[in-house]
């Protein structure tokens, strides 16, 4: 069909990208944090509660504290904010064409109303764009990292860590390098995973939120040219601490978003753990040692009706690699700024709701794909049966140790076990034949002859309770 006979579909109001569209449900609680909206609703905050600082404090001179209604119906600005809201803020900000500055005539026409248009000129008073805005993006950024990406997060880790511990009975054939190794258990792998996840939430947890409100070029040189006597860094101080975040003191215009960088870094860690979670995963789908519970009605492929495609740790996959593109690029980005101000981070701080709607995203795909998963004992149990050379590991080492104890004959261990078991498959007949074989001492040779691949896994369930102590 030709270009010109197109119905045109930019005038309806349709998403451009998937997760406004097809996946707008499983990001839908980043939209109250890290939207366009939710920047604006905490830049009114921000202003708000810069005003009621001032006044509470009588920081400039002719102010008062506020009466308490007062400041109720200041704070109700912002728990009012709504779609009217956004649409009266891209009204006037069409005629400022300036954001912040929307915001600041936004809180303006209503003051009257609350009996305080004395108090227009202090509305955004001593203040430059990034004052409020990194103030916004930082509170926009915490409440979505602790109650939304958090809680996600660790519930998935609680979710592996649940299987880890079913698990960790269930003897599993290692592989290294794609090659039969030293046996493990299930639950041990899953619970290594698990372990490296929490440390990373851990992290971020920890994360400093960091903000500043101290003029044009961070001087506070308007603040003291217009009020000499107020102690400004201290007013500044308590503001920043005041709103739930850390005062940074030394900044040009804008703060400098290291913490930023550095959340960014964490995320993008835990989001390459859990890629490499799902790449096993999907591994050991494809070898049998999970079955896939179909969902009814669900179709796995378009010919192929026997498919139970593992389409949930795909997707994820997918998506944790643009979440870290993304992150990757904002951590790179936003550490540099020419001189005292250059706007790339006000362009790349927008795509921060994307970035943590993917890996939201992913988090609730490897969620769902691990709660569609059985454990196949049979297959695990019938791969090792097929390895016993695994054991060639376990005979050279007694070996060694009997060599040390004194038991003559035990020379070349290594050399003796890798003409046995080297490039060729060694069932349980041939493995205890050579075991009858080398003279060791009755215990060791008792022990040896007791153990399969299947008891070969050294005390990989213990080692579970790790995740215990972690909790």
């Amino acid at each position: 069909m030709a270009d010109s006979a197109r119905i045109s579909l930019a005038s309806e109001p349709l998403a451009l990208g998937a997760l406004d569209g097809r996946y707008r449900a499983a990001v839908a609680p980043l939209v109250d944090h890290l939207s366009e909206a939710a920047l604006n609703r905490d830049r009114v905050h921000v202003e708000v509660e810069w005003l009621i600082h001032l006044t509470d404090n009588s920081v400039l001179p002719g102010t008062s504290p506020l009466t308490e209604a007062q400041r109720s119906a200041l704070r109700k600005i912002v728990t009012d904010f709504n779609a009217a809201s956004v649409a009266e803020l891209a009204e006037i900000e069409a005629v400022t064409v300036h954001d912040v500055k929307a915001v600041e005539y936004y809180i303006g026409r209503r003051l009257e109303g609350i009996g305080i248009a004395n108090l227009t000129a202090l509305v955004h008073f001593g203040c430059t764009s990034e004052d409020i805005n990194n103030l916004s993006y930082a509170l926009g950024v915490k409440d979505a990292v602790m109650n939304v990406w958090l809680p996600a997060a660790r519930t998935l880790v609680a979710q592996i860590t649940t299987m880890a511990e079913d698990s960790r009975d269930v003897p599993m054939l290692s592989r290294t390098h794609g090659q039969p190794a030293t046996p493990t258990t299930l639950g041990k792998e899953l619970a290594v995973l698990a372990w490296r996840l929490t440390r990373q939430l851990d992290r971020i947890e920890k994360t400093e939120f960091l903000g500043k409100i101290n003029g044009a070029t961070g001087t506070y040189a308007a603040h003291y040219a217009s009020v000499p006597a107020a102690d400004w860094q201290e007013v500044s101080r308590t503001f920043v601490e005041g709103l739930g975040l850390t005062w940074n003191p030394l900044t040009t215009q804008i703060e400098s978003h290291d913490w930023q960088a550095e959340l960014y870094a964490d995320m993008a860690r835990f989001n390459r753990i859990l890629h490499n979670l799902c790449t096993d995963v999907w591994s050991y789908i494809s070898i049998g040692y999970f079955a896939q519970i179909p969902v009814a009605g669900a179709t796995g492929s378009s010919t192929m009706p026997h498919k139970v495609n593992p389409i949930r740790f795909e997707n994820a996959e997918a998506n944790l690699e643009i979440s870290n593109g993304l992150l990757d690029t904002l951590g790179a980005t936003l550490v540099t700024s020419r001189w005292q101000r250059d706007l790339t981070d006000s362009s790349s701080q927008r795509n921060i709701g994307t970035a943590f709607g993917h890996s939201l995203l992913a988090i609730s795909n490897v969620a769902k794909g691990l709660d569609r998963l059985d454990v196949a004992e049979d297959v695990l149990a019938n791969d090792l049966d097929h390895n016993w050379e695994v054991l060639g590991e376990a005979i050279q080492m007694v070996m060694r140790a009997e060599a040390i104890a004194g038991i003559e004959g035990m020379e070349n261990p290594y050399e003796r076990l890798k003409d046995l078991t080297r490039g060729q498959r060694v069932d349980a007949a041939r493995m205890q034949e050579f075991v009858s074989s080398l003279g060791l001492s009755t215990e060791a040779e008792a022990r040896l002859l007791a153990l399969t691949p299947g008891s070969y896994n050294g005390i990989a369930s213990k080692l579970v309770d790790h995740l215990r102590s972690s909790k």
